[in-house]
């Protein structure tokens, strides 16, 4: 399953430097607008301590985590949408990620050139959603326009797909989000290959500086209009320090923590942000175990059992016949495969099955 999320924002809040711990990758993360000209990539791992703990108990040869692709985007800004800066050419990068990662400064720097002056995350995030919005509406208004003389052959889906964008767009109209607006499955399906910006979900990634004024440290006007809009909105957050989570990505793992505390952060910010994007796609893991492999595979929340076996092969679900399953804490406290069925903790799941996270299974196909 390819699960992609880009890193947006406006020029130097720090998403470059944000992709560089993620992905141990070295972009370009100089201190200008638009120094990243290409969409860059990086595979992320997923952290799972459940994955660590299943290998350990089966003693695999190998392990391999589910993944999340990060791409980090260039700096838009205000009139993105009408081509301003590198404008259309990164909306056009956005529209092919799976989600949207805002990166929001949290800090004052005067080395750090901030493109309206002064730092103010609220203003920031209003104005990277609002040329999202504009990009979206332009689009809508475009399509509109062409379905008006296309549906007068009655086309079915052509007029699900009309009905869809005429309750879209008075939405986008008031600046808000297309994702806001209420569609059934059929008018969710005719919109879906016009890859909307604002109906992606969106995950704010407030950035921190050690050692500057960080604004939430501040509690002032800033912080309380920030957390307002995040509640108001039922925005999903985390907070990172990009620029120690860069400098951490080259440490080794028994050093990490005590290089956290000297620096004054605890918590990963990165795992953080990871888990996060994983969750905020609607993901769960299930998991497969044995001497040569333990994997972790990636599918949507409420997924059945044949469609999480096609995960791994087809047959598992075209064949599908039956699958065994158990919770990972499970197996590993009765100790083997042998003694969790002797216990009865080894179920016979058929194709109604709605798969768990943290479950682990062997599938069976004809």
């Amino acid at each position: 399953m390819g699960l992609s999320i880009g890193i947006v924002g406006l020029p130097n809040v720090g998403k470059s430097t944000l992709f560089n711990a993620l992905t141990k990758k070295g972009v370009p993360a100089e201190n200008y607008p638009f120094c990243t000209i290409d969409p860059s990539v990086g595979v992320v791992a997923v952290p799972d301590v459940r994955l660590d703990r299943l290998t350990q108990f089966s003693h695999s040869v190998k392990t391999v985590p589910a993944i999340v692709e990060f791409v980090d985007i260039a700096g838009l800004v205000k009139g993105a949408s009408t081509g301003e800066g590198l404008g259309n050419q990164f909306l056009s990068h956005i529209r092919e990620v799976d989600a949207i990662a805002q990166v929001v400064r949290m800090f004052d720097d005067e080395d750090v050139h901030h493109v309206a002056g002064e730092v103010d995350p609220a203003r920031d995030i209003d104005v990277i959603n609002l040329e999202l919005v504009l990009a979206d509406l332009d689009m809508v208004e475009k399509r509109i326009g062409r379905l008006e003389r296309d549906v007068k052959g009655g086309d079915k889906d052509l007029l699900i797909e009309q009905s869809a964008l005429r309750k879209i767009a008075p939405v986008l109209h008031a600046g808000k989000a297309a994702r806001t607006v209420a569609l059934d499955e059929k008018e969710l399906l005719a919109i879906k290959s016009m890859h909307l910006l604002t109906m992606k979900p969106i995950l704010y990634v407030l950035n921190r500086k050690s050692g500057a004024v960080n604004v939430d440290a501040e509690k002032g006007d800033r912080y309380t209009a920030l957390m307002q809009f995040l509640e108001n909105s039922g925005g999903q957050w985390v907070m990172v320090d990009a620029g120690v989570e860069q400098e951490l990505s080259d440490v080794h793992d028994d050093e990490r923590d005590e290089f956290r505390r000297e620096l004054g952060v605890v918590d990963s910010g990165v795992e953080s942000l990871i888990r996060a994007g994983y969750h905020l796609l609607n993901l769960i893991s299930f998991f497969t175990t044995g001497p040569d492999e333990t994997r972790a595979w990636t599918i949507h929340r409420g997924d059945a059992a044949p469609t999480a076996g096609a995960a791994i092969h087809t047959d598992f679900r075209d064949k599908f016949i039956r699958a065994e399953v158990i919770q990972w804490d499970k197996l590993i406290a009765a100790g083997s495969y042998a003694k969790a069925r002797e216990q009865g903790l080894l179920r016979a799941e058929g194709k109604e099955y709605v798969v768990e996270d943290g479950d682990v299974m062997e599938f069976r196909h004809s």
